[in-house]
């Protein structure tokens, strides 16, 4: 097949893709059974959306009827600030009324304030529909954006059925905002972000929040789903200092068994803990954070592993720990959302105090570095779709910055366990001996860790990355090389869909 050809067939697949999404679920609308999901085995949806697959009580329990009745009255006072907003009044009691949490029924209002997306919106009219004309005809994205709508929150009424409003939303945003902001095009975790914003939002006013997020430098997001993700490798790196200082036993039990943060926290930081804590719980640390921007993160993640430290020590091994922390704590955190914010506000003051709640100012990498809505001519393996299959560079030092904090980790614990028994022998070579000296000897032990259980190779830990680069760089899991251990569960390629 020729170099037209191709072209040809990339053109026809992407309008295939758009006019799905453009006829949604009109009559007439091809919808594979399997994609389209049966609703007789749920019962009921909870107030944000979500279905249940077993019938929710029939009356509320005391405790949830209580907060019902607290929102209910917050909602009063959250109309009067909404009508009052920009006065010093309302900015006073701003702080302290969101912490308290802002009534579901008005996140809309409250959130597009709080990223003042209508000022935004104002000063670029049309350029949403121009992003859209202009992704339908040259995206690259567009299928590796169709399949992601289609497994983002598969358990929510308004995203449950194939090419539904809201499916056909988030596709028009993802596909729209890959051409704006050409650095970044699409990456995995954006689904998420968007998904949210389209719960509350409309359909281009969350294309110029998930802008927001990603260029103010309040939330400056552009770092995290930039190629190589030099926001994450920072921010990754400070929630080490903190875990060392203040959580020095959980981090040298997380360095035991082989644990970096990047295995346990890419939704943390990625999407606001979406899908890492029950979606109530979500809702309340988005509030915050769109306040107070992304020292939110730092201290959320801090305060998740603080205050589930206990259980944590007790898992022995890898797999076990991050399964807690991606999968346990979303269907039950064991906390209550009030009990948890205000441990939050705790977290917050000590990271103050010791000047630790932020890693600092965005490096010259993060910031976004071309001009935005400009159309840039994908080259020809982007437009037919052949994936790289060489890594970038960005890509290798990426990893080796991980795979070099993951190997001193290992060997700070081994010294630190080899340097104790050496202690112990040279305790009870001098009780036997008495008050006599005894001769130093070189150390029983090697710089050298032992083989960690679970240690991952260079190239292991580029191809276990690759699913969270843009399309163009991904590919499947490399081939299992015979001398390394298999890939742990949570290293998969559905590392964002678990």
């Amino acid at each position: 097949m020729n170099e037209e050809d191709l072209i040809k067939r990339a053109f026809e697949e992407r309008e295939k893709i758009f006019k799905r999404y453009e006829l949604g679920r009109a009559e007439g609308a091809e919808i594979d059974p399997w994609e389209d999901p049966q609703f007789e085995v749920y019962h009921a949806t909870d107030r944000y959306g979500f279905i249940h697959d077993k019938r929710l009580p029939a009356k509320l329990d005391p405790q949830e009827a209580k907060k019902q009745h607290i929102e209910l009255e917050r909602t009063k006072k959250w109309l009067k600030m909404l009508k009052f907003w920009d006065t010093p009044q309302v900015k006073e009691k701003l702080h302290k009324r969101i912490y308290k949490g802002i009534p579901n029924s008005l996140r809309p209002q409250v959130w597009m304030k709080l990223l003042d997306v209508e000022e935004v919106k104002k000063r670029n009219p049309g350029r949403y529909m121009e992003m859209c004309k202009l992704a339908r005809l040259h995206s690259t994205d567009a299928r590796q954006i169709d399949s992601d709508v289609n497994r983002q929150f598969r358990e929510h009424i308004h995203y449950r059925e194939r090419y539904s409003i809201k499916q056909q939303s988030l596709f028009n945003v993802l596909t729209a905002y890959a051409m704006y902001n050409s650095e970044v095009g699409y990456c995995q975790g954006m689904s998420g972000l968007a998904g949210v914003l389209l719960m509350y939002m409309a359909e281009e006013e969350a294309f110029w929040a998930v802008h927001i997020l990603l260029t103010s430098e309040k939330y400056a997001m552009h770092g995290l789903y930039k190629e190589g993700f030099p926001k994450l490798t920072r921010f990754l790196e400070h929630h080490d200092k903190i875990l060392t200082k203040f959580q020095s036993k959980l981090k040298k039990h997380f360095d035991k068994h082989g644990l970096d943060a990047i295995l346990y926290s890419l939704k943390w930081y990625f999407v606001c803990f979406v899908e890492r804590v029950p979606f109530s719980l979500c809702l309340r640390i988005w509030d915050i954070y769109l306040l107070d921007g992304d020292r939110i993160i730092t201290a959320m993640a801090y305060t998740i592993l603080k205050l589930h430290k206990r259980n944590l020590l007790r898992l022995n091994d890898m797999d076990s720990i991050t399964q807690y922390l991606q999968v346990k704590l979303y269907k039950d955190f064991q906390y209550d959302e009030d009990v948890s914010i205000a441990s939050l506000e705790k977290t917050l003051e000590e990271l103050k105090k010791a000047k630790m709640e932020h890693p600092g100012p965005p490096t010259k990498d993060e910031i976004p570095s071309r001009k935005f809505g400009v159309f840039v001519e994908p080259t020809l393996e982007r437009k037919v779709g052949i994936r790289q299959e060489e890594f970038t560079d960005k890509e290798k030092e990426t990893s080796q910055i991980v795979t070099m904090r993951s190997d001193a980790a290992r060997i700070s614990v081994v010294e630190n366990e080899n340097e104790f028994e050496h202690d112990a022998d040279n305790r009870e070579s001098q009780l036997s001996a008495g008050t006599e000296s005894v001769g130093h000897t070189e150390p029983h032990f090697s710089l050298h860790p032992a083989p960690a259980k679970h240690h991952i190779p260079e190239h292991r830990l580029l191809s276990s990355r690759r699913h969270l680069q843009h399309p163009r760089h991904r590919r499947v899991r490399d081939v299992h090389h015979p001398d390394t251990a298999p890939l742990p569960s949570s290293m998969t390629i559905d590392t964002f869909h678990t």
